[in-house]
């Protein structure tokens, strides 16, 4: 079975909108299938933005399995000062980004890359924001994590959120090898959010 990780351009389209508000505001995101949360805003994605988005991230974000867009374009939208970089290895779900940053008014603030982790990704970020693509494995997603601090710079942070039963408290053990300072910010619904600082 094909998932939100792969590209299968053998997959029948079904490029639809759904629509969702987040902290007062409405949006409509374009999707399709084969996405990651293709039928809305997902509870994870939902708790990171409401936890972040108003927060000084500094003003160069990689949003690494972007998806569709909702995090890093959501990010851009709520302060123009942000310059997001949008990646992810799903062609289909880049397409949709492309067209949600249009939609959002927000396409001269952001970079929309195809790239598996940060293989095509060459720059320091001042904030990586992740939702990690859980199902694709540790060997992803502790990669993603591994990877980070390379791509920050000094006291530039990861942010991730991650659900309790899909692994939450072993992914804090593991930043902790990897960050001098990770803090537990938020949680809910057995999700948590995870700050770790470079």
């Amino acid at each position: 079975m094909p998932q939100y990780f792969d590209n299968n351009e053998n997959l029948a389209h079904d490029e639809h909108p759904y629509n969702f508000e987040l902290m007062g505001e409405k949006y409509t995101f374009q999707s399709d299938s084969g996405v990651f949360s293709k039928d809305g805003l997902d509870d994870g994605s939902r708790l990171l933005l409401e936890t972040i988005a108003k927060t000084d991230l500094g003003t160069n974000i990689l949003d690494l399995g972007a998806g569709v867009g909702p995090i890093g374009l959501i990010l851009a939208h709520l302060d123009h000062d942000r310059h997001v970089t949008l990646v992810d290895v799903n062609d289909r779900a880049l397409d949709c980004c492309k067209k949600n940053a249009v939609t959002l008014g927000v396409a001269n603030q952001v970079e929309i890359i195809h790239s598996d982790v940060y293989l095509n990704i060459h720059s320091k970020f001042s904030t990586i924001v992740t939702n990690p693509p859980i199902r694709a494995g540790k060997k992803v997603t502790y990669a993603m994590y591994a990877g980070a601090p390379d791509h920050l710079i000094e006291g530039g942070k990861l942010i991730i959120v991650i659900r309790k039963q899909q692994g939450a408290e072993s992914c804090e053990a593991y930043l902790k090898t990897l960050f001098p300072k990770v803090e537990k910010v938020a949680q809910k619904k057995g999700y948590r959010i995870l700050v770790a600082t470079k």
